[in-house]
């Protein structure tokens, strides 16, 4: 059995569940899983997790992305994106760069986003894009998200390709419609690429050709980042071996450096070998750091 975390570059037009299911039966195991779907229209880096992988995939979809998008103004379409009906049509030829570059603030920082029709989330137990194709209205609410950074990579008119890093959650359509909106020609999504989905970045990924490739040539582990790894950003709590036990039984334990936990909601614990042992959630209340997952 596998276990650890698969830096997938996805292809165009595959969906999410389609590369989770080709590592399943390349590795001929069940417990395989993605960490947020990434559209089919979309490329590049999709973390998968393997055996005791997919137990840290909740904290992995949480972690902030980052995108490579092409945007094209003057056209406005359905689904904010090039698979979409054209709706309307504006003239974008005098829009200019310093245009772009002066609204681009406007998007920057905490904001309510309004998610397209046409996406995954559920309304009534439903994805709201069947309920769009099958001519039922659809009511959107829009949800807090934040842009952490946009930078303007290339500009041809009416063209623009933009680097974005922003939380979770964020709709890429969304902000080329908005964009679009707010410089008053419209616009729409004509290409994207995920750069980065937590720790995960794109130079580091591989296409399924070519885990397939390293699997049947013995290589496989090394394109297998560990369990940990998705943890980074939350702080390391060494054990000894008498604290370790207490783990191991799920048990709570004191950590003499307290300046950590107060900053933190959850913990990497490592046994007194260094193993990785679990994912501890610190209660405040009680001083105390109780372990939510142990992985052994």
């Amino acid at each position: 059995m596998v276990d650890g975390i698969l830096n997938i570059n996805k292809d165009l037009h595959m969906t999410s569940h389609d590369v989770v299911a080709r590592i399943r039966k390349l590795l001929k195991q069940k417990r395989v899983g993605h960490t947020g779907t990434l559209d089919p229209e979309a490329s590049g880096v999709l973390p998968i997790c393997v055996g005791q992988g997919t137990r840290v995939a909740e904290y992995l979809s949480e972690s902030g992305k980052a995108y490579q998008a092409r945007i094209t103004f003057g056209t406005v379409t359905d689904t904010y994106d090039a698979e979409g009906t054209v709706l309307r049509t504006a003239d974008a030829s005098q829009l200019t760069r310093e245009q772009v570059v002066a609204a681009l603030p406007h998007f920057m920082g905490a904001q309510l986003q309004m998610p397209p029709r046409y996406s995954a989330i559920k309304i009534q137990g439903q994805p709201a894009y069947k309920l769009a194709r099958a001519g039922t209205e659809v009511v959107m609410q829009s949800r807090p998200v934040e842009i952490q950074s946009l930078e303007i990579l290339a500009w041809e008119n009416p063209h623009l390709t933009l680097a974005v890093a922003c939380s979770k959650g964020t709709y890429i359509r969304s902000l080329a419609y908005d964009l679009g909106e707010y410089l008053g020609c419209g616009a729409y999504l004509t290409g994207l690429i995920r750069t980065r989905s937590g720790p995960f970045v794109l130079d580091s990924s591989i296409t399924l050709e070519q885990l397939a490739g390293e699997q049947e040539q013995g290589k496989l582990a090394e394109h297998l980042f560990p369990v940990d790894f998705a943890l980074q950003s939350y702080p390391a709590l060494h054990l000894d071996q008498q604290l370790t036990e207490r783990v191991i039984h799920g048990n709570a334990f004191a950590y003499p450096d307290l300046a950590s936990a107060e900053q933190a909601t959850l913990g990497r614990v490592y046994a007194a070998n260094g193993q990785f042992l679990a994912i501890a959630i610190w209660d405040a209340e009680q001083q105390l750091w109780k372990p939510k997952k142990v992985l052994v």
